[in-house]
């Protein structure tokens, strides 16, 4: 029954199109015999009559058009409608206009592989052709850095060609050359007094003035290490300013004392101001230190004090004193055999100087403030092998052939302690050596 009212309602409808299509068409039809009849009385028939047919023709043929096409859509929509359950019935053909499209569903309908791809696809200018993405501009404070690292590097550069070049003015390697060749059995000792020194002339700014006591029993050679070292530094800094002072010499009465210490500091402030100006570091060697009175220290103390001004900062203090020489002496006669197993290891001399230090700066302590600002360095006992190196060159300076047997001869006169763990220590050193020579 469905079916029959769809049908019969579809035939209705195309009934109702056609007879409006008609009713349209005879309404056309009689408006052109108007026009027509209008065009008759006219006074030029024959141009108006053919413009009059050919704009009715126009208006038809568009009517026409219009009603097909009302009758199409009428036809689909009813088609839409009526869904089809049995028989096949008629239907219009259907006909692909661009209505109904849009850009989204246009999209929809490409593959997804080709939109991909599409996606990937760089597109470059019309005019700018293909051509490389512009490279990134370096930041210029990479150039800054650089520029910052090179200027570092150039002022410590410098700074060190300075420090060389400050301590080759005092020439320490010639230094450790005639220490080493001059002074014997003191190994130890020489290498911890050019070390300081080292470490204190590599530069001319100091926050306190190097300060350094050798201790050492009688004939071991501190005052001719002293001797030495005032001979080298008046060579490279001049006469005026190294100090060699002799207590015994210069301040013999205590009763001048204070005079003394007057005068010596007088003498010292005078020629520190004097290295101030040449920009040079002066030297002042205090022999006999053992005899200082107290007036001389108490003097010295403020002199060497790190609150003084600059000028007293740079400066060498070195004292040579026997201060603390009986432990020296007892500790290397008990220890030899022990100072003896060290040799493989860390070298006697050493291993002396590391023993003996701390003990000596206890007992300095106790005497006078001034050691404590000082670095102590202790001088030992000489063996028989270092008094025969002492007649040797001294028979060589005198001019004497040195002749090994009667070398052996004069070193038996000398005295020596028992022998203690095979070492054979003298007990006066080199003192008597020259005395010896000046009588052959």
């Amino acid at each position: 029954m469905r079916d029959q009212d769809s049908s019969t309602s579809a035939s209705q409808t195309e009934g109702e199109v056609e007879g409006e299509m008609d009713g349209e068409m005879d309404g056309e039809m009689k408006g052109e015999e108007k026009e027509r009849e209008k065009h008759r009385d006219s006074p030029v028939p024959g141009l108006c009559g053919l413009s009059a047919s050919l704009s009715a023709v126009m208006r038809i043929k568009q009517k026409y058009r219009a009603m097909k096409k009302r009758r199409q859509d009428v036809a689909l929509g009813l088609a839409a409608d009526v869904p089809l359950t049995g028989a096949p019935h008629r239907t219009s053909p259907k006909i692909f206009t661009f209505d109904g499209l849009t850009p989204s569903s246009f999209s929809s309908s490409v593959p997804q592989w080709k939109q991909k791809r599409r996606r990937k696809r760089v597109l470059y200018p019309n005019r700018g052709g293909c051509r490389a993405p512009p490279k990134q501009e370096s930041s210029r404070a990479k150039y800054c850095l650089v520029l910052l690292c090179a200027i570092v590097f150039i002022q410590v550069y410098n700074a060190i060609e300075n420090l060389d070049d400050h301590v080759l003015r005092y020439d320490l390697d010639g230094l450790e050359r005639t220490l080493r060749r001059e002074v014997f059995g003191q190994q130890g000792a020489v290498e911890g007094l050019l070390s300081h020194l080292k470490d204190y002339l590599s530069t001319y700014v100091h926050n306190k003035p190097l300060v350094v006591s050798l201790h050492g029993p009688s004939g071991v050679g501190k005052s001719h290490l002293g001797r030495l070292l005032a001979g080298h530094f008046r060579s490279v800094v001049g006469e005026t300013l190294v100090l060699q002072y002799y207590v015994l010499h210069h301040c013999p009465q205590e009763a001048d004392a204070l005079q003394c210490a007057r005068d010596l500091a007088a003498l010292i402030t005078q020629m520190v101001e004097r290295a101030e100006e040449e920009e040079k570091i002066p030297l002042f060697i205090f022999d006999e230190a053992e005899h200082m009175h107290d007036e001389i220290l108490d003097a010295l103390l403020q002199l060497v004090d790190s609150k003084q001004s600059n000028e007293y900062l740079n400066a060498i203090y070195l004292f040579l004193s026997n201060l603390g020489h009986t432990h020296i002496t007892k500790h290397m006669l008990q220890n030899s055999s022990s100072i003896s197993m060290a040799v493989a290891s860390s070298g006697r001399h050493s291993h002396l100087v590391k023993e003996l230090t701390p003990i000596l700066r206890r007992t300095l302590e106790k005497l006078h403030p001034l050691w404590t600002e000082a670095d102590v360095l202790p001088l030992g006992l000489l063996e028989k092998d270092h008094v025969m190196e002492c007649f040797l060159d001294e028979m060589t300076r005198e001019g004497f052939y040195p002749d090994h047997t009667n070398i052996e001869r004069l070193a038996g006169e000398i005295e020596y302690y028992p022998e203690t763990g095979g070492h054979q220590y003298s007990q006066t050193g080199c003192k008597q050596v020259v005395a010896k020579v000046n009588l052959l």
